[in-house]
């Protein structure tokens, strides 16, 4: 895709946002601690979860892709063999080895701001091995571009699955709010806002007694 999906906050879930993640699912969320980013539509395409379940399991893929659409779409590529040649690549390319060992901590030190799950990998191959892309674009999802290169160009080799709208059947506003794409003037990558819905309405009025 030309444009990746924009950055967004860290946000607590709302009831809508648990409604629309059970509807992606199929099932209720388990673990859910955020919402660690938001697709263009507004919805939640990556959760983060809890290293430990409320059952005690441990379960260390600290972000977890929801979109089904996004979801199909990475399952393409990994049919086509892109995770073996990216694991090639790891084994020819020092400068990206050592920034997807660099992926591989920064997770790590995510998950263990949240609870420290001693013994366990990170996730999705890392550091030394790609077997899931689901894993690696939900974490360049949540932590934004350049930390996860190999996430990074999945992202870009995906299409853009939120074109169609939303992949689920709002139960209401993601956060009680409006949401607006901003482009950022440094990465390229744009930023979803939220606004406030009266300040929103505010904003309407003022430009209609402006004549505009």
């Amino acid at each position: 895709m030309e444009t990746p999906p924009p950055p967004t906050p860290r946000t607590e879930p709302t009831d809508a946002d648990v409604e629309a993640i059970q509807q992606q699912l199929g099932r209720a969320p388990r673990g859910l601690c955020a919402i660690a980013h938001r697709c263009p539509c507004g919805q939640p395409d990556v959760v983060e979860t809890a290293p430990r379940l409320p059952d005690g399991t441990p379960f260390p893929t600290t972000y977890y892709l929801t979109c089904p659409r996004a979801a199909s779409a990475i399952g393409t590529l990994e049919a086509n063999g892109v995770m073996k040649e990216m694991t090639e690549r790891l084994g020819t390319d020092p400068e990206l080895a050592a920034a997807y060992r660099a992926a591989h901590e920064d997770y790590i030190a995510r998950r263990d701001a949240i609870e420290v799950l001693e013994g366990f990998p990170s996730a999705g191959g890392m550091p030394d091995r790609v077997k899931c892309l689901h894993v690696l674009v939900a974490h360049s999802l949540a932590a934004g571009p350049g930390v996860n290169p190999l996430g990074d160009e999945a992202i870009a080799m995906l299409p853009e699955w939120w074109r169609k709208g939303s992949c689920v059947t709002p139960a209401g506003p993601p956060s009680g709010d409006a949401w607006e794409v901003v482009e950022t003037s440094d990465s390229g990558w744009f930023a979803v806002n939220p606004v406030h819905l009266a300040d929103s309405g505010e904003k309407q009025t003022e430009e209609k007694e402006e004549g505009q």
